[in-house]
Parts: structure tokens; sequence; C-alpha cells
């Protein structure tokens, strides 16, 4: 009975690894493709920071979830105390690092404020200054969101970081509207933006656009954390109980 059920667990976790091990094959091959693609879509994601990013996140977790797979199918099938091991380490790591990031999150998330945003915008935004790591960052996430500051244009009339000519208010050129949110997107009146006209500026806060983007995908994101994390529970007892029952 106890062969048996060994055995059982075996397969079982045998196939689990492997339907992990198509997937990261899956998520690697098609990062792999977004980089290096020929056709024109690579410049497109390289254009916009935040699909540049998701790219290189997504070959990250498809290459971890490769190896990962192919540890647990080795392991599991060849009967390898060595590879069980291993493999339960590294399972071991990836929770207690994400277990870290959401305790971390639930600490700071009181920083994650309107207020604290806006204090910080006015503290360190350089206006164009593009070789200031953060006044770059901002400039990316206005053009990407299409929106102004944190409340609105009125954060920037209090940064006197870099003095503006008489042609520009207060408003930074990453706050006027473009043909394509991109920086390589053309501007629709850069002049008349900078000069003050409003329907040429996006008005809009950036705290308000984000919430509302991301709104839908918190609550999806909550549960999709939990179902991973039990998850690798799961598959640390499995691994376990595996290795302790090779003779």
């Amino acid at each position: 009975m106890e062969g048996d059920c060994l055995s059982c667990m075996k397969y079982l976790m045998f196939l689990f690894n492997f339907f992990i091990f198509l997937g990261g094959a899956c998520l690697l091959g098609l990062g792999i493709w977004v980089i290096v693609d020929p056709t024109g879509f690579r410049e497109i994601v390289a254009a916009n920071p935040l699909l540049f990013t998701g790219a290189y996140l997504m070959l990250a977790m498809g290459a971890m979830l490769f190896l990962l797979g192919f540890l647990g199918c080795c392991g599991a099938i060849r009967e390898n105390k060595c590879l069980l091991l291993f493999f339960f380490m590294f399972i071991l790591l990836i929770f207690l690092a994400e277990l870290s990031a959401a305790i971390l999150a639930f600490i700071f998330r009181e920083n994650l404020t309107r207020e604290f945003f806006t204090k910080e915008l006015k503290k360190h935004y350089q206006r164009n200054n593009d070789t200031d790591v953060f006044s770059s960052t901002w400039n990316s996430v206005m053009i990407t969101f299409a929106c102004c500051g944190v409340n609105g244009p009125e954060d920037f009339e209090a940064i006197p970081h870099l003095p503006y000519s008489a042609l520009e208010k207060a408003i930074p050129e990453a706050c006027c509207q473009r043909e394509l949110q991109s920086r390589e997107g053309m501007f629709v009146n850069k002049e008349a933006c900078l000069s003050g006209t409003e329907r040429f500026q996006n008005r809009q806060g950036c705290y308000t656009v984000i919430l509302n983007s991301f709104e839908t995908y918190v609550y999806l994101a909550g549960a999709l954390a939990i179902g991973v994390l039990a998850i690798e529970l799961f598959a640390m007892i499995f691994a376990m109980c595996l290795f302790r029952g090779i003779q």
C-alpha cells in the first residue's frame, strides 16, 4: 500500500511539474520572440516602457518556471533525492521571497498614498532632466498613461529645480498631448501646450489614471498570488514526501 501511494505521488508530481515545464517553455519562447522579433514588434515594445519591462519579466518568469519544472520532472521520474532536494530548496526560496514581498507591501502600504507621491514629486522632480532617474521615470509614466503630475498640472507650480523660459509654463513637456503615447510620439501642439493652452495638455493626475487602470486587476492579482503560494506549498510537501519515501 505504501509503495502504491509513493508511486501515485511520483506520477502526480511528474504530471504537475510537466505542466509547469510546458508553461515555462511557452513563456520563455514568447519572451524571446518579443525581444528579438525583426518584423517591427520589437520597436513597439521598446517604445513603451511598460511593455518593455513586461517582456523581460515574462522572459525571467519563463526561464524560472522552465528550470523548476525540469528539476521537478527529473527528480520525480528518476526518484533522484538530490534533484528533489534542490527542487524543494528552489521552491522554498521563491515562496519566502513572495511571502516577504507581500509582508513588506502590507507594512508600507500607507506610503502609497496620493500625499506621499505628491510630496516626493515636488521634492525630487527636475522637469525634462532625463539624466535624473526619478525625473526620467516620472516622464515615462506621464507619457505612457497620458497624465500629468500626481493630482494634475498644478503639482508642478511649486517645483523650483530648473527655471523655465517665458514660453513654458509650469508643466513639463511630458504633460503635453501626443499623437502616440510614447517618447517618439509627435506632439499635438507643443508650443500651445507649454504656453498654457489646456486643450493641448493632459489635465488628469497620474494617481487617478493609474489607480483606475489597475483597480480591476487588484483582486485578481491577490487571488492569483494566494493560489500560487498554495501550489508552491503543496509542491514542497509532495517533494518532501517523495524524498522521504525513496529508499
